[in-house]
């Protein structure tokens, strides 16, 4: 909604009565810590706590990212809202009067919160009204028969919940919310209780014939209510639609109840089903909510990490097509956390397919479910599990396809750590008992799972090849003197060409910016014609006419003077020198990336990576005294013989 302009005595008012603990609790999990309150920080992801609270200074400051403020600060920073926005939802929320600079703007304003205010009260009264008709004698025998002997409720846990009964008229509700207690059909539709006929003739109730189970926000009120139908209606489970006050992706069902217990057992467990999260809430497991029959979202995953301070996360779905769907697509949602370990997520499926509230039923105790709980594999180790499941390795077809879903996975693990754990680990399975053939299954696992990088780095490498930047003049000029000769060479003496091509190709070589252009239209030019040709460099200034200015530096190439062809005459070894020349520039610019990796690599975080670069580093330096081995023999001093008309 638009928020106008609030009075300053209505801004100053708010500050005076809000207190910033209990502001802040009621978003992170603080603990006190001498005259202050600590906690792990909303804003930045963190494993031991610097976020700081004070209630004598009313202000929060956190120690890792610098945040700080007060409490307004703390929500607008925290849910991206405005400062008008905070001020009037906490001026409301402790009752204080809000008075706007504009009389026409309060006037908006009082009509926008009392709507808000009207939904949660007849959702309220639509709430009573539903646990009064599943208390009604002949009403209410069915739904209740259903959930004293299908579910086992204790007359405790259904009053805990608020659960009620829709009857099956089509306008019943209606008939008592508008016709009895006289609120408008506006609101009442607005509130999602009731929808309107296509033919236009009137409304109807959503709800009829179902067990309703409301929806509550953190807070307690009611925003919403799920369905469960008594019969064969479809759906099965019906929800509220979405409105003012209620959002199916940042809801989730008993959080307002499990929140302390999230809190307190730094843990906290989503289940699939209205039902499953009741029926563990009355066994005693509190720290339980439920998705509200949507894919569990980020915006909902962040809302319980809120509450556990180690992240501890564990989702226990159906294990059928769908449950493992749904499981899939809420690890996606903390993906980025879960590969860097920065979230402690587990997976459950109990055994037999079985959801929680079906498997407390049969072991008539809470304490099966409780210790496979506590035996809950990692996230990572489900979905190796789901990799493997129905696989026979044996078969050629499905070992290669497991070894490409495994390595897939394994790729997207960060941690250094934990990749050699998982590696050796899946090298043991793919190798069927046989622990000869674990130690070359994990070599080949890790080679298969830094190739990427690998790959990434050599891309990344030759780019920076491409653009040599030599620190030395000298270098510099020796390189280009090199690959003049060697294209000089290849141009004016063809049956050196393929040697030329062998050498380059041997050497991952290619040549810089200044004569890249040049071997380019050389090696099109080519193809019509045979390697040792000697109608290439007829044919390459006549292909060459139309990129003039491109062409104008390497004109000189195409001619030789009387000294050139003298001191060309030793070809071979004028191959050998360009050739190590172009190749030491590589080394060198190899060899500095390699030392800049290798020094920003956490050698505790990353030993593979930190060792892999010292690796590569050494070896080019090592390769670069090999070739000034060469130069000592005069070798590479043929290319700096001066060349009259290069470039």
């Amino acid at each position: 909604m638009i928020v106008p302009r609030l009075h300053p005595d209505t801004i100053e008012e708010v500050k005076q009565h809000v207190d910033i603990v209990d502001v802040i609790s009621q978003r992170v999990v603080l603990r006190k810590r001498g005259k202050d309150f600590v906690g792990l920080c909303p804003f930045h992801e963190e494993k031991s706590p610097s976020f700081t609270v004070s209630p004598t200074k009313q202000f929060y400051h956190c120690f890792g990212c610098s945040a700080g403020g007060n409490a307004i600060t703390f929500l607008m920073e925290l849910d991206k809202r405005s400062f008008s926005d905070v001020v009037l939802d906490l001026a409301r929320s402790h009752q204080l009067q809000i008075e706007t600079m504009a009389p026409e703007e309060r006037q908006e304003l009082q009509r926008q919160i009392t709507l808000q205010e009207q939904l949660y009260q007849v959702l309220a009264l639509t709430s009573s009204f539903y646990q009064h008709a599943l208390r009604e004698p002949s009403l209410g025998e069915t739904p209740r028969e259903y959930l004293r002997s299908d579910r086992q409720l204790r007359e405790e846990t259904i009053q805990q919940f608020q659960l009620g009964y829709a009857p099956p008229g089509w306008e019943t509700l209606y008939h008592y919310l508008v016709e009895v207690k006289g609120y408008s059909v506006k609101l009442v539709e607005l509130a999602g209780l009731i929808l309107p006929r296509k033919n236009g003739s009137g409304y109807y109730d959503q709800f009829r014939d179902r067990l309703i189970i409301p929806i509550q926000d953190i807070q307690g009120r009611i925003v919403g209510f799920g369905g469960r139908t008594l019969g064969d209606d479809k759906p099965k489970y019906l929800n509220s639609p979405e409105t003012p006050v209620f959002d199916k992706g940042k809801t989730l069902f008993a959080l307002d109840k499990a929140k302390d217990a999230i809190a307190k057992l730094d843990q906290a467990v989503v289940v699939e089903g209205y039902f499953d999260a009741i029926a563990l809430h009355a066994a005693g497991i509190t720290n339980v909510v439920a998705s509200l029959g949507t894919a569990l979202s980020a915006t909902q995953v962040r809302q319980l990490l809120r509450y556990s301070p180690s992240k501890r996360l564990v989702l226990n779905f159906d294990a059928d097509a769908a449950g493992r769907t749904a499981t899939q697509r809420a690890i996606s949602e903390v993906a980025d956390l879960a590969y860097k370990g920065q979230v402690q997520l587990r997976i459950l499926n109990l055994p037999d397919g079985k959801d929680a509230d079906d498997f407390l039923k049969l072991s008539g105790t809470p304490k099966p479910f409780q210790q496979l709980l506590a035996d809950a594999p990692l996230w990572i180790d489900w979905q190796i599990q789901q990799i493997l499941k129905g696989k026979n390795l044996q078969k050629a077809d499905q070992f290669q396809q497991v070894s490409k879903q495994t390595i897939a996975l394994l790729r997207q693990i960060q941690d250094s750590t934990s990749r050699t754990y998982y590696i050796n680990l899946c090298a043991q399975l793919l190798s069927s008992g046989d622990s000869r053939l674990v130690p070359k299954l994990a070599q080949d696992l890790l080679i298969q799972v830094k190739k990427p990088q690998l790959q990434a780095d050599k891309q990344k490498s030759q780019q920076q090849d491409k653009s040599i930047e030599l620190p030395v003049n000298s270098d510099r000029q020796r390189l280009a003197q090199a690959e003049v000769l060697l294209l000089r060479v290849y141009l004016h003496y063809p049956q050196y060409r393929s040697e030329i091509i062998q050498a380059l190709r041997d050497k991952a070589l290619d040549f810089t910016r200044q004569h890249r252009f040049l071997w380019s239209q050389i090696q099109q030019v080519q193809q019509s014609l045979e390697l040792t040709s000697p109608h290439l460099l007829s044919k390459l200034q006549d292909h060459c006419l139309q990129f003039s200015q491109q062409m104008a530096q390497v004109q000189p190439l195409f001619y030789l003077d009387e000294k050139t062809q003298r001191d060309i005459r030793r070809t071979p070894l004028i191959i050998q020198a360009a050739i190590a020349c172009m190749e030491r520039a590589i080394c060198e610019s190899r060899s500095r990336y390699c030392l800049q990796r290798w020094t920003n690599t956490d050698r505790v975080r990353d030993p593979e990576g930190w060792h892999y670069y010292y690796k590569q580093f050494y070896q080019a330096k090592q390769r670069i005294s090999e070739i000034d081995r060469l130069r000592q023999t005069s070798l590479l001093d043929l290319v700096q013989v001066p060349w009259e008309g290069d470039v």
